[in-house]
């Protein structure tokens, strides 16, 4: 008789937890299933617990289970709507909206080969997780901002209703919230930003302020400090607003007309001329242009228009995963206010951030020694900005847009066409053209193929007035800044013709990008994120960091708001983007480190040749009408490339470069550094040397290439950076004694061993330099306890001591990158290149057992200094009554002779300083043997 087969095993308890979660949402069978075929591929990866992190197994588990169940919805190819949404799958599993952003990004790292099998390799931009991190911070300040308004407004209790009335206060807070949510469904035109938002919700509050009855105002009218505009006929309401919450009148006025009309349409009812109607809401109120709704907020219609305003919901686009109507509660799984966009929470810290960067006199030793910290109250100033929100920003900043902005003309001013013409050729036609040609790859008006377009998809009219707008903005501020950039370099006494600058194709770029991405932050689009001005201009990020403090230094009006914006998007470039594969810093590495090269070219850093005008215009299927033919690549004076780099970047490694000097960077310029490293640029390296090609000669000094004054510079902002943030994170861990010992190994780094930077983060070596610097001197300083401070840090992401690159490896088939945690990173790659720099901190006096030891200091024996630029060398005098000298040892022996206290400098998990034996306790043992 034949055996029966064994029954099937039971799942694994993951498997089995996944399908209960995905029964209670209700998920398709086929989502479900794909979700459990996407778990199953890459549970040991997801689930991986790391080294290190607040996070319980539990929790992980909750992330890969939303995670999972969302790509599975979104990539399955299903109906639209039929699949799960992420906002059900948030509240289902518990989770936060902001976590569950913060961890999809290094969950999506761990299984992208998975993703991209199954999925096609555009899986990532199908997600759009960026977009709804984007929508979700900018409806939380828009409901932020309306939920403020409304209680200045109007009264929070119901106490004051008329008798007999069944609408209380909150019916008509969250009635005014969901016609703002129907105007965004029915005129998606007006609602690009976050800016047009504020704009409809204040058109929402006017309407509000029109058909509330009179007794749930928070104010009488007389004498009213929030509507002190007035006319002839009465109070100016919408003036009275826009005066409050600094919006445009006009715009406010397209807004109300537009609302109108939507209202007519969707409630089915008409429109009155509100100075026909006799009720006590307009009383003292100028009417002129207002119209109003009898059967809008009257008690026989209002609930019936409220359950008709609850049933409405977007079906389209990623506004489809959110319940935008939950916004207006206080939620838990909304992101909270300091985590929102532009969140006051880090305002303080940027502030100080930009404040120190930009000031000329902050030089690296009182960035290093500066006693305030980011939770410290010691900056009284950073009060007032604390308190700025992301909604006050962008009206304050959108008012210099409008007032400053707006009223230029929108072409070259005569003063500008005048250094344009001067050139050795006419350059204004090719200005005017090129303008034309990049802001429309930025800002499309026209319907382009989706798979082309690299700027906004307009894919249809709605879009073009917006984007029109935008391009006249951008390319006003782009011609006022360029002729205060031509004013200053026309008064260095060492440019003597413009002509290689303003005929310089990477400069203009730069320039009309930078313009861009202010107006773009200005108005805190959903549409377009940093760094799509890059991907639509041909640029990389060393490209646009060499314009960023030309440009605040020349845009004298800039709005504080703007200027640190711009400071955090440097901040972004200097840390991490300039490092990454394809970055033109490599370009310039090749040309000003030849000893590099090898390395670069090994790992494919170097970037692509810039696209020509030519090349956008036919990616983009731009046809501008009326303009000269497009600017020739060929320039006057403007090196053998014009800078629009025909020649590929890859023979850059091939050139002769016999005249390159290279730049010690452990050398301190002389006392002149004091003065600040922004006039020391302007005085001796202009911006054409700057922007000119790498293996062009310097048109200052002659004697060196432009790469090594760009690398140069570079450098330099680099060590700003890690200053200030080598400082703070000392003091969040109370340990300030090892601030410039731990700035010292980081430079020394940054100029000896550079390639340890490539395709890595700045903080990543900054945490690697604190712990080696630690373990050096003795202390009972841990890695978690290093990481876990540096999570309290604004800058902090996890991917930076979770995904540390550590080269390349060949994944089925193709070229893939190998990534390790931070401690497998310090262990494997940073210790043994860092080894040599380590040990010479040995002997420096820093330890702590030898400032406790009042006979550590042998008389005789020098004190280190305090800013060393080297390790000190010079030999150390060990005893007081004999001449017994001890000098560090020389490289060539110090690798031979490293053991075993060298196993010292190696981080372990669970760590003990007792299973070390102390290098001081090796070198009193030597000590009394030799003697």
């Amino acid at each position: 008789m034949a055996s029966q087969p064994p029954p099937p095993s039971p799942p694994p308890a993951v498997d089995a937890r996944l399908a209960d979660l995905c029964k209670e949402l209700g998920v398709d069978e086929g989502v479900a299933g794909e979700a459990a075929a996407v778990l199953k591929e890459g549970k040991d990866a997801l689930l991986a617990s790391p080294s290190f992190g607040s996070r319980s197994p539990e929790d992980v588990e909750k992330l890969c289970f939303a995670f999972v169940l969302y790509c599975a919805s979104k990539l399955k190819e299903t109906k639209v709507g039929s699949g799960v949404r992420l906002w059900e799958i948030l509240k289902g599993c518990k989770l936060k909206c902001d976590d569950f952003f913060k961890e999809s990004q290094q969950l999506a790292s761990k299984i992208d080969q998975i993703l991209g099998s199954r999925y096609g390799s555009d899986w990532e931009a199908r997600l759009e997780l960026k977009q709804l991190e984007i929508l979700v911070n900018l409806l939380a300040d828009a409901s932020r901002f309306y939920r403020k308004a409304f209680s200045e407004l109007f009264l929070s209790t119901s106490t004051d209703q008329e008798p007999g009335s069944t609408t209380s206060s909150p019916d008509y807070i969250r009635f005014g919230w969901l016609l703002f949510l129907m105007l965004r469904s029915k005129s998606p035109e007006l609602f690009k930003d976050l800016v047009s938002c504020i704009h409809g919700l204040v058109a929402v509050l006017a309407i509000l302020l029109i058909h509330m009855p009179a007794k749930l105002r928070s104010f009488t009218i007389e004498g009213s400090s929030h509507l002190i505009k007035q006319t002839e006929k009465g109070v100016d309401l919408l003036a009275s607003l826009c005066h409050n919450y600094h919006t445009s009148e006009d715009r406010l006025k397209e807004m109300m007309g537009k609302s109108y009309k939507v209202i007519e349409v969707f409630f089915s009812t008409k429109a009155l001329s509100a100075s026909e109607c006799k009720t006590m809401n307009l009383d003292i109120i100028d009417t002129d242009g207002l119209m109003y709704f009898k059967d809008l907020v009257d008690d026989e219609f209002f609930q019936s228009n409220l359950e008709k305003l609850e049933k409405l919901s977007s079906t389209t686009g990623c506004e489809w995963e959110l319940d935008l109507k939950m916004f207006l509660t206080s939620n838990v799984y909304i992101l909270s206010a300091e985590n929102s966009s532009g969140g006051s929470a880090n305002s303080g810290f940027s502030k100080r951030v930009f404040e120190t960067l930009a000031s000329p006199t902050k030089t690296i030793k009182n960035m290093l020694a500066a006693p305030s910290s980011p939770s410290s109250p010691a900056n009284g100033s950073s009060i007032k900005i604390v308190q700025m929100t992301p909604v006050t920003s962008a009206m304050t900043t959108a008012k210099w847009l409008r007032d400053v902005i707006s009223s230029l003309p929108d072409k070259p001013s005569s003063k500008l066409e005048q250094f344009l013409s001067s050139c050795d050729t006419d350059l204004t036609s090719d200005v005017i053209k090129r303008v034309s040609i990049i802001l429309e790859a930025i800002f499309p008006t026209k319907s382009v193929d989706r798979g082309a377009s690299i700027g906004l998809n307009c894919a249809n009219a709605f879009d073009i007035p917006w984007a029109e707008a935008r391009k006249m903005e951008a390319s006003k501020l782009y011609y006022r800044v360029l002729e205060a950039i031509c004013r200053a370099e026309s008064q260095n006494n060492t440019v003597n013709n413009l002509t290689p600058l303003l005929s310089n194709e990477r400069f203009h770029r730069c320039l009309i990008a930078c313009s861009a991405e202010l107006v773009l932050a200005t108005h805190k689009t959903v549409i377009m994120m940093f760094p799509a001005v890059l991907e639509s201009t041909g640029l990389t990020a060393f490209d646009l960091s060499k314009i960023i403090e030309n440009f605040v230094r020349h845009e004298e009006t800039l709005p504080r708001e703007l200027k640190r914006h711009l400071n955090s998007l440097e901040e972004q470039l200097l840390e991490s983007m300039t490092w990454e594969k394809g970055s033109s810093l490599y370009n310039s590495l090749v040309v000003a480190r030849p000893s590099l090269a090898p390395e670069i070219n090994s790992l494919g850093l170097l970037a692509e040749p810039m696209p020509s005008l030519d090349g956008i215009v036919s990616r983009q299927n731009i046809h501008p009408e009326g303009l000269p033919p497009t600017p020739s690549k060929k320039r006057p004076s403007a090196g053998p490339d014009g800078n629009c780099d025909p020649q590929s970047p890859k023979r850059l490694c091939t050139e002769s470069r016999n005249s390159l000097v290279e730049h010690n960077l452990q050398t301190p310029p002389p006392k002149q550094s004091q003065t600040g490293l922004s006039s020391l640029k302007a005085k001796h390296h202009p911006l054409q040397a700057t922007f000119a090609s790498p293996t062009v000669s310097n048109p200052v000094s002659g004697n060196e290439k432009c790469a090594v004054v760009g690398v140069q510079i570079f450098f330099s902002k680099i060590l700003k950076l890690a200053a200030i943030r080598i400082r703070n994170l000392c003091e969040r861990l109370r340990h300030e004694e090892l601030t410039v010992s731990v700035y010292n190994i980081f430079k020394q780094i940054l100029d000896q061993q550079t390639a340890l930077f490539f395709n890595r983060h700045v903080d990543q070596i900054i945490l690697c330099c604190l712990y080696g610097v630690a373990k050096v001197s003795q202390l009972a300083l841990t890695f978690k306890e290093i990481v876990n401070n540096y999570k309290r840090e604004p800058q902090c992401k996890p991917e930076v001591f979770r995904s540390v690159f550590v080269g390349s490896t060949n994944r089925n088939g193709g070229l893939g990158s190998r990534h390790v945690d931070i401690i497998v990173f310090y262990n494997q790659v940073f210790v043994p290149t860092v080894k040599p720099l380590l040990v010479a901190l040995m002997p420096s006096g820093t330890r702590p057992e030898d400032k406790k030891n009042t006979n550590s200091q042998i008389p005789g024996s020098p004190k280190p200094s305090p800013f060393s630029n080297l390790p000190d060398m010079s030999p150390k005098k060990v005893s007081s009554s004999h001449n017994v000298y001890v000098s560090p040892l020389r490289q060539t022996k110090m690798d031979v002779l490293l053991s075993p206290s060298s196993r010292s400098f190696y981080a372990c998990i669970g760590e003990s300083t007792q299973a070390f034996q102390s290098p001081s306790k090796d070198l009193a043992a030597i000590n009394s043997r030799l003697n």
